[in-house]
């Protein structure tokens, strides 16, 4: 595997999931109206799969995300939308089309603060909040991290925010905080991105999920795919079912409230919302998460003090309990081990010490 082709995976399975995303819901109301990308085929071109030819023509676009738009009804050939097994033919001219206008994808510097917890010439470790997202997409096109990151860096020559050899080499969802390490140079991100594609990194989560785990320590395998039925959502299917992406979790409990229990969660992969998807699996969903079903009471009483208590709570903090704790890498240009450990956020420090006020 090329240095180019590991790059291309690592974008695939993290950065540009918000752009799958938005694909996702712009064609949840059907086929598109406005064209987003367009080329002719050669002349010469030998009949091939269209998934397999986008995906080799289409930049940092995966043959499954390619499929999902096939579905969607948004690749078309000389105008008429065509499913994944369409071979393409010389002079075909290919369309991606969305229900909304192209928008500009440009990534502007924005004077946004930055909890940076350490910087040098190679790398940058922040601490991001809540609410913030990672990546421009999905409707957030401006106010990301990445923006933040390129005005951080605005006197920096050689990085461009726009060019996908530096800049993010992981990402963590919109309503989860914690850390996240960004490449200044194409060195540094190609030495990262070994890293996390061979799973050599460290990174560990707090979470508070519902209910109370029978076990101390456990761990959930399960493939990671978009719920068929909420393609928001992801899903989780059989190691064995040739459905999704492979994904392992390994959980041990940090504290028991009786209701729900605060958890340490290790990641062997990436995948989108890994966690939230793996712990619902399990019939523990995060506290709070409102896509998995974690806003609803799930354990404990059916009194009236008791669902005050768990609104307040929710109030408190109004986002998935998870927070992205520890990270750790070799440095890409010492070698050296590079270890870093964050603080809760006041949200999730204020949730938890609020459950231990509540089980004494």
């Amino acid at each position: 595997m090329t240095d180019d082709t590991l790059s291309n995976n690592i974008l695939e399975d993290n950065i540009l999931d918000d752009d799958l995303e938005e694909m996702q819901e712009s064609t949840e109301s059907g086929p598109g109206q406005y064209e987003h990308w367009r080329m002719t085929v050669d002349a010469g071109q030998q009949p091939v799969r269209i998934d397999k030819f986008l995906a080799e023509h289409m930049q940092h676009s995966s043959r499954n995300r390619i499929q999902t738009a096939a579905e969607a009804g948004c690749i078309q050939v000389n105008g008429k939308p065509v499913k994944s097994n369409y071979k393409v033919r010389p002079n075909d001219l290919i369309t991606l089309m969305l229900d909304r206008p192209k928008h500009d994808s440009t990534i502007l510097p924005e004077d946004i603060p930055l909890d940076i917890v350490y910087e040098d010439d190679d790398v940058l470790v922040v601490n991001k909040p809540a609410g913030m997202v990672v990546h421009p997409g999905a409707g957030n096109f401006n106010g990301t991290l990445i923006n933040a990151v390129a005005w951080h860096l605005r006197d920096l020559k050689i990085f461009d925010a726009n060019d996908p050899a530096v800049g993010l080499v992981h990402r963590i969802d919109k309503d989860t905080s914690g850390l996240l390490v960004v490449a200044k140079t194409a060195d540094a991100k190609t030495a990262l991105g070994k890293q996390f594609f061979y799973k050599t990194t460290h990174r560990a989560y707090n979470a508070l999920v519902w209910g109370n785990l029978q076990e101390d320590t456990g761990r959930i395998e399960g493939n990671i795919a978009r719920d068929p039925k909420d393609r928001l959502r992801m899903k989780v299917f059989p190691p064995d079912s040739g459905i999704g992406k492979p994904a392992v979790t390994h959980w041990r409990v940090l504290e028991r409230f009786g209701y729900t229990t605060l958890v340490e969660c290790v990641l062997e992969t990436g995948r989108t919302h890994q966690i939230r998807a793996h712990m619902k699996e399990i019939g523990h969903p995060l506290f709070g998460d409102e896509r998995y079903g974690g806003t609803e009471i799930l354990w404990g009483q059916r009194s009236s003090t008791y669902k005050a208590f768990i609104h307040n709570c929710l109030t408190l903090c109004p986002r998935q309990a998870l927070h992205a704790k520890t990270l750790g890498f070799v440095h890409p240009r010492t070698g050296k081990q590079m270890d870093f450990d964050s603080a809760w956020p006041e949200d999730f420090a204020a949730l938890i010490e609020k459950w231990r006020r509540y089980i004494k």
